[in-house]
């Protein structure tokens, strides 16, 4: 069996009203979803697999229809998420259209909110809900008996007309057990970050779940249930990556510092190795503290992610995100002691928040001075708290996302939370923001001093000209 695994094009991804500064969330980051799946269909099938990253290899609809009929696949699978859900089904037509007796089989974070409106839409065969990796090989292998796919947890797929949905596979424990991800099936050399020091670059995941519950955010396919791979397994990939030429890692937890014994372990299996890397994190201000910046330094720990969201503390109380702006400017300022760059990120346009809350924020990051802001304008996600308080209150006037899993078009734009002020005020107030952090002359001044290379500098002049070219 052949088995072809697509990372869709972005040309219709849905940015709402969030332009891409911070090109670290937006440049060519390896699809980890789909290469822990090609990942284990190598170790535990005989399936001829392949990854086609199109968005690395800057594959557009003119070429990928063509290519996709050389491969001829007798399975697809693509990973979906809302905001990619236009290019998703440009895919499946595409693939439907050059090989009409191709499975195709869609998973990630959208099909496992949406699945009924999902599976329905034209050309799409099975869904895989939430961690995929057993699902999709069980699946592969049974794909031509639907009896013995109705006793297989994590699909669906449709009979007769009629919606099978077998329920969630409970999520899995053993993160150990999981072969790694298959980077030697993408153009490794392609990934790079804005901020990294090196290339090519990799993201990683030693950790699923996450425990905490701030009302903006959900990830409901990987559970809230913490459950993290041990330290030897993380550095064990990490130097696998290296023999690939790969030594910038960016670790995309959403949290990396819960288990803090497991952080030292890392760091210090890093440094007795001796491996020369460097690598990101992602962490709360209220689970790190000095010592353990002092560990992450060591094991050459060189930027590390903080969710700030808000300047005003009523409005990280309704986010409820669990932390203080005196916890933020403590643990700012350790980080920076440390030798560790910070990138922070903000939110504006949240919920009951007025222009002045907005300002306390533009301001707070200004005071907190760190490497890099990502602010962005808030918007109420599928599945989450907030999103249904909005659609409670009335103040989203309805099911938005619903809608458009339904039914999704082009030109659709993301909800923001319109309770004080329209989608242009917000987005006069985000070029605001953006152009009040990064034109400042201190902070030019800084960046210019930290440039390393020619190349550095060419990525660098970009992101500034974008900021200096914002429109409202």
């Amino acid at each position: 069996m052949k088995i072809l695994l697509i990372n869709p094009p972005s040309e219709n991804e849905l940015l709402g009203n969030n332009p891409s500064i911070i090109e670290e969330e937006r440049g060519y980051n390896p699809p980890l979803g789909i290469l822990y799946i090609a990942g284990y269909l190598e170790r535990h099938t005989d399936f001829h697999v392949e990854v086609l990253d199109t968005q690395a290899e800057e594959i557009g609809y003119d070429r990928l229809g063509s290519i996709i009929r050389s491969k001829l696949p007798d399975v697809v699978g693509i990973t979906t998420m809302t905001f990619t859900l236009i290019d998703v089904i440009k895919v499946v037509d595409l693939v439907k259209s050059v090989c009409p007796h191709t499975r195709v089989v869609l998973g990630g974070p959208h099909v496992h909110i949406y699945p009924e409106e999902t599976i329905t839409l034209p050309g799409v065969d099975f869904l895989v809900l939430g961690e995929g990796e057993i699902s999709f090989k069980e699946l592969a292998e049974n794909i031509d008996n639907k009896t013995r796919l109705k006793s297989i947890p994590g699909l669906v797929f449709q009979e007769n007309g009629r919606v099978i949905n077998t329920g969630s596979r409970p999520l899995n424990d053993d993160l150990d057990s999981l072969p790694f991800p298959a980077r030697h099936l993408t153009p490794i050399q392609k990934y790079r970050s804005l901020m990294a020091k090196r290339t090519p670059i990799t993201t990683m995941f030693t950790s699923r779940g996450c425990p905490y519950r701030c009302t903006f955010c959900d990830r409901p396919h990987l559970g809230k249930s913490f459950r993290a791979r041990s330290a030897l397994n993380v550095v064990d990939e990490m130097e696998a990556c290296v023999k690939l030429g790969i030594r910038e890692f960016l670790i995309y937890d959403d949290t990396f510092t819960i288990d803090r014994q497991r952080v030292i372990d890392v760091c210090n299996e890093i440094t007795r190795r001796r491996l020369n890397i460097g690598w990101d994190i992602r962490a709360r201000v209220n689970n790190i503290d000095r010592e353990l910046l002092k560990k992450l330094k060591e094991a050459n720990c060189e930027r590390i992610h903080y969710g700030v969201e808000s300047g005003n503390p009523e409005i990280l109380r309704i986010l409820n995100k669990g932390i203080t702006v005196d916890r933020v400017r403590t643990t700012f300022k350790e980080t920076k002691d440390a030798g560790i760059s910070v990138l922070a990120y903000f939110m504006i346009g949240c919920p009951k928040e007025t222009r002045k809350e907005i300002m306390e924020t533009i301001a707070f990051a200004r005071e907190l001075k760190p490497d890099f802001a990502h602010i962005t304008i808030f918007t109420p996600f599928p599945a989450t708290e907030i999103y249904k308080t909005g659609l409670k209150d009335g103040i989203i006037k309805h099911d938005f996302w619903k809608e458009f899993a339904r039914n999704p078009k082009k030109g659709f734009q993301p909800p923001c939370w319109q309770e004080h002020f329209t989608r242009e005020e917000i987005q006069e107030l985000l070029v605001y923001a953006y152009k009040s952090f990064y034109t400042r002359p201190s902070y030019i001044l800084k960046r210019l001093t930290h440039i390393r290379s020619p190349g550095e500098f060419i990525r660098m002049a970009r992101a500034g000209l974008k900021v200096f070219g914002m429109r409202s």
